[in-house]
């Protein structure tokens, strides 16, 4: 029998409750014009652009746009999903797929870049779209682990004893309804020689509705030691809701890591940095990794020269105690790890 497809909350039965996170992620502002708005800003001063929405979408839950700063055109949770003219410009070095994603391709929806991990793309789904992500040209239709019930995908690392990690990314894997996480997990348990797991999310920061209490009673019935990586840029991404989220998560036994990327005119300034690491532990988050961008084509004007991260990570270690200076990193194609600047 073929297994039914994944349904995303876009395509999930409208007979929800009104507060349930389905709801929540339907809501999501889609259209700029109604974002700024919302914000009480003017559109054209900031070189929203048709095309740049056209090659990739507009997506921004209500509760994240409700943490950005009314009539700030700079607002820096603003300018991580406003599409702008600058997205079109061509620029030398930067292209569709900027990791080598489709080199390390180990089955459809699989990706094995290091030794003993490997990654999911559980679905093309997320609540929010940042502009500057790696895999906004992904061929998501065509590589989704989740095809033929992770029969494929599991096979693949159930044959490899060397594998002894997994890690759930997409999109983002939080996207799917927990019973189709608990039946990839427990089609995964059945492999003896895993020994982690590892989940990357950005939902319970920008859709902290998603972590309720289905998704709670999964992850502590998980029976890997689970690694929960998160992602926020910028301290203004947390607040009290979010702190109780994750709260919740750490009470399942999971650790939980943030990983940021630097971004010019977002967070490229060593306060706005050093305010990140400190409010992320405040939350009960260990910073994890401050990344170099990717150089995917449409993200150029979110460069930061190396020169300028590395005096920025300098500073950091300067200022605040080791454990909360992430490492800064970049990945480049074929390498057999992440790359220390």
């Amino acid at each position: 029998m073929t297994a039914a497809p994944a349904l995303t909350p876009e395509k999930a039965v409208l007979s929800l409750p009104v507060d349930s996170w389905q709801n929540h992620w339907r809501q999501a502002i889609r259209d700029p014009a109604e974002l700024l708005q919302a914000l009480g800003l003017d559109g054209s001063a900031l070189g929203v652009s048709a095309e740049a929405l056209a090659q990739f979408a507009l997506r921004v839950p209500r509760s994240f746009v409700a943490r950005m700063r009314h009539g700030d055109p700079a607002d820096p949770l603003l300018r991580q999903v406003l599409p702008i003219d600058e997205e079109m410009r061509i620029v030398p070095g930067f292209s569709f797929d900027a990791v080598g994603d489709g080199a390390a391709k180990k089955a459809t929806g699989v990706i094995q870049k290091y030794r003993g991990r490997a990654l999911l793309v559980t679905t093309g789904s997320c609540a929010i779209n940042c502009r500057y992500c790696f895999r906004r040209h992904f061929d998501y239709a065509g590589e989704n682990a989740a095809k033929g019930g992770w029969r494929d995908a599991v096979a693949v690392i159930a044959a490899d004893p060397d594998i002894d990690e997994v890690i759930l990314s997409g999109g983002d894997p939080l996207s799917l309804a927990t019973s189709k996480l608990a039946e990839l997990t427990d089609a995964l348990a059945a492999i003896p020689h895993l020994k982690r797991l590892r989940i990357h999310s950005r939902l319970p920061v920008v859709l902290p509705e998603r972590v309720d209490d289905a998704l709670i009673q999964w992850l502590a019935g998980l029976p890997w030691p689970v690694a929960f990586v998160l992602h926020a840029n910028h301290a203004n991404e947390f607040d009290a809701q979010i702190d109780t989220v994750l709260a919740r998560i750490r009470g399942t036994g999971a650790q939980l890591l943030n990983q940021a990327v630097l971004l010019r005119g977002i967070n490229d300034d060593l306060d706005t940095l050093a305010a990140l690491s400190e409010r992320s532990f405040a939350a009960g988050v260990m910073p994890y990794y401050l990344y170099q961008l990717d150089k995917v084509q449409g993200a150029a004007h979110f460069e930061v020269s190396d020169d300028k991260a590395l005096a920025l990570h300098a500073g950091l270690m300067a200022r605040l105690s080791g454990y909360l200076v992430p490492k800064l990193v970049r990945e480049i194609a074929g390498d057999t790890s992440k790359r220390p600047l």
